[in-house]
């Protein structure tokens, strides 16, 4: 099964694309070829440019306290579990208080690194990094794995706090949705949207053995999905074929 995910707004995108973004960072720091630690740094430098904004910052607060006040009146509440609410709850906590200890902008300290910034400069450039262009940095490369690992590291920590906060945002909007069974007749599907309910994002799984995937459009009113042929060689097309999938509509 395949889970594909749409925003209903621009705050939500930058969630997910920064979700993206810091799972990349993951997989390539825990690598071990320097090819490997290069996209790690182009990764990080991808990080900088999205969450360095200083709005992002202010919003991803504005999002954990709004959460937090919206959890906080279900207390006492006989259908609530106690234990699982104050964890929640805690959790929010935590992130907002990492977050809002970071000074700035998210990833700023990295800007008063000389060598990490000549990289950057040169890694949207292409073959910019040769070894002729960062000679410093191509003797970095030839390091061992673990010396590289140990440099990276301590960057990477520096742009965990919104990496949590994220986090722990879209999984209480995830968690908020109820899957739902349907059928996308002849390939397509559209769904009106009840008036004064404020979703965030459209989860669609579908089985990949059908081999289509769905491309999909959401304003406040309408949901509609249109399931094209999967294919890199041909265009893509609306299938002819019903499409069973499930739906979810996340607050």
């Amino acid at each position: 099964m395949i889970l594909y995910e749409h925003p209903f707004n621009e705050r939500i995108r930058t969630y997910l694309r920064l979700e993206h973004l810091y799972a990349r960072l993951e997989v390539l720091v825990d690598r071990e070829t320097p090819i490997d630690h290069h996209y790690a740094l182009a990764t990080l430098f991808e990080i900088m440019d999205v969450a360095g904004r200083a709005e992002l910052k202010t919003d991803v607060l504005k999002d954990l306290d709004k959460q937090k006040n919206a959890l906080m009146s279900f207390r006492d509440n006989p259908a609530i579990d106690e234990n699982v609410l104050n964890k929640v709850i805690g959790e929010l906590d935590a992130a907002f208080a990492a977050l809002s200890q970071t000074h700035g902008r998210v990833g700023g300290t990295l800007g008063e690194n000389d060598w990490l910034m000549s990289v950057r400069s040169r890694v949207s450039i292409p073959g910019g990094t040769c070894s002729f262009d960062l000679p410093t940095y191509f003797a970095w490369q030839q390091l061992t794995a673990g010396m590289r690992r140990a440099d990276i590291r301590p960057w990477v920590e520096s742009v965990k706090p919104m990496k949590e906060a994220v986090a722990l945002l879209l999984r209480l909007v995830r968690d908020s949705g109820t899957a739902r069974k349907m059928v996308a007749t002849a390939g397509h599907f559209q769904q009106y949207i009840p008036q004064g309910k404020p979703f965030q994002l459209v989860q669609i799984l579908i089985d990949e053995s059908l081999g289509v995937a769905p491309e999909v459009s959401v304003n406040r009113l309408l949901v509609t999905a249109r399931f094209v042929a999967v294919s890199v060689n041909e265009r893509s097309q609306q299938t002819s074929l019903d499409v069973a999938f499930e739906l979810t509509l996340c607050h």
